[in-house]
């Protein structure tokens, strides 16, 4: 019998698929396929539930079987995360026009990511206190006391005790190669930093060989087009992804725990709105429409909101600063630094809830000034070497409670709305990295304001 509905149900799975395919087949936008497949995703998972159960036989199997659609998915991304990051630093270097400011421009897109950062943890402060959240108010389940116990033993004996110097050396690239394998949490930041050395000493060859110098340029240019066709077939996926996920999600979802953490998703939803409305204040401030920046990035918002992965979204991200006028060297740094520093949702909204939800239940006023600076401080510095891909959230909590000495068993509370929470949360780190490079390019005066305000050139995530 189980394995007659199990059948039933990926059937179901499959004719969906079909008419998500059917849509690509008579050009339906992206964005329009992608939020059909995320309400399909919600109704079926939520039909499955209805129907037999979150913990039934039934429910498992079929979940297992829908994960070789979502988790293929996921799997895709996380291949593609490390040659892309490594690819478009490198590309940003051999751009002509990002020679003679190269150091005034990355110290412009950080300042501008750490700075966000540390205004984020700041809304994340005050949302969590105006919602009057503490970590007591949430009952610890089974499903929370095994989140925490696999977190204390994963991280434990790794952060408590390390120094903020320690944890900054952890940055550094020892060995390349392996964090071209994604072995270390660091290993987004590292490939960064791995990059970032390449690109300087291609600079200093220009100068001293420039026909070495040319033909370095071509093979990095050459592997840029082949990286991003891989991204482009890949992200083809993604309605396909999207709605096994959401399926398999909603399915497997204690709706009980959800209704009872509703106080914490609305809370933190508040502060992420409050968090992208500054960035379109401060691009308001810089002289340029919010509103033509909304129209414009709402097809690579749509999909970091569906696919919960800043790395995935970053050939979309780079193309949509494109279209708002952004050169092609700032956009690559931008998007491409934003992965891993300053994300404002994963690691600046939700710590600093975090770190006032958990303060009480260690004796620590969550109102004392104090305790309030240092807590934004360690936000900001802690942004470094969050990965862009899944858990990059809940590394970001556990590098910030370790440095303030909170429990970091604690940041397992949320784990029945952390899909819910992450999907708005990697939005706003998109936007933020891209407003770090619109701002930057105006800031150096390189961004091309017809351009811009062109509504008609917006990007289509398959383009």
């Amino acid at each position: 019998m189980t394995t007659g509905l199990v059948i039933l149900n990926i059937a179901i799975m499959l004719l969906v698929i079909a008419g998500l395919f059917f849509m690509q087949k008579k050009h339906v936008s992206f964005s329009k396929r992608v939020f059909t497949a995320l309400g399909a995703g919600i109704v079926f998972g939520f039909a499955l539930q209805f129907a037999y159960g979150p913990t039934s036989d039934v429910v498992v199997k079929t979940a297992d079987w829908f994960n070789l659609v979502g988790g293929g998915y996921v799997k895709f991304l996380q291949m593609i995360v490390m040659p892309l990051v490594f690819i478009s630093i490198l590309a940003a270097f051999t751009k002509l026009k990002l020679a003679n400011n190269i150091g005034k421009i990355s110290s412009w897109i950080l300042g501008l990511l750490i700075g966000t950062t540390a205004i984020a943890a700041a809304v994340g402060i005050i949302t969590a206190t105006g919602f009057d959240l503490e970590a007591v108010q949430i009952t610890q389940g089974e499903a929370e006391t095994a989140r925490a116990e696999e977190l204390q033993q994963r991280y434990g004996d790794t952060l408590e005790g390390r120094t903020l110097p320690q944890q900054i050396l952890e940055l550094l690239p020892g060995n390349p190669f392996l964090d071209f394998t994604g072995a270390r949490p660091t290993s987004t930041i590292s490939i960064v930093i791995f990059a970032a050395f390449l690109g300087i000493a291609f600079l200093g060859v220009r100068k001293k060989a420039p026909e070495h110098a040319e033909l370095f340029a071509k093979i990095v240019d050459a592997f840029y087009a082949v990286i991003m066709r891989v991204v482009t077939l890949i992200l083809r996926l993604t309605p396909y992804g999207v709605l096994a996920i959401m399926t398999k999600t909603v399915a497997m979802s204690d709706v009980d725990s959800i209704v009872k953490l509703g106080k914490f998703v609305v809370a933190s939803y508040v502060a992420l709105a409050v968090m992208f409305i500054i960035h379109l204040l401060l691009l308001t401030a810089s002289g340029l429409n919010p509103i033509t920046y909304v129209k414009k990035a709402f097809p690579v918002l749509t999909f970091a909101f569906t696919s919960r992965t800043s790395a995935g979204a970053l050939p979309i991200t780079i193309k949509t600063q494109r279209s708002l006028g952004v050169p092609e060297g700032i956009a690559n740094f931008a998007g491409s630094f934003g992965l891993s520093i300053g994300q404002n949702g994963c690691a600046g909204i939700y710590p600093a809830m975090l770190a006032i939800m958990i303060a009480p239940t260690v004796g620590i006023n969550p109102l004392s000034p104090s305790f309030i600076a240092t807590v934004i401080v360690v936000v900001a510095i802690s942004s470094f070497g969050v990965a862009g891909v899944g858990g990059g959230a809940t590394f970001a909590a556990l590098l910030v409670l370790s440095a303030l000495n909170l429990p970091i068993g604690l940041a397992g509370l949320l784990i029945s709305v952390e899909p819910l929470i992450d999907m708005g949360r990697t939005a706003v780190n998109v936007s933020g990295a891209m407003t770090s490079g619109i701002l930057t390019s105006r800031i150096t005066k390189e961004i091309d304001p017809n351009v811009y305000n062109d509504i008609n050139q917006k990007i289509e995530a398959e383009a």
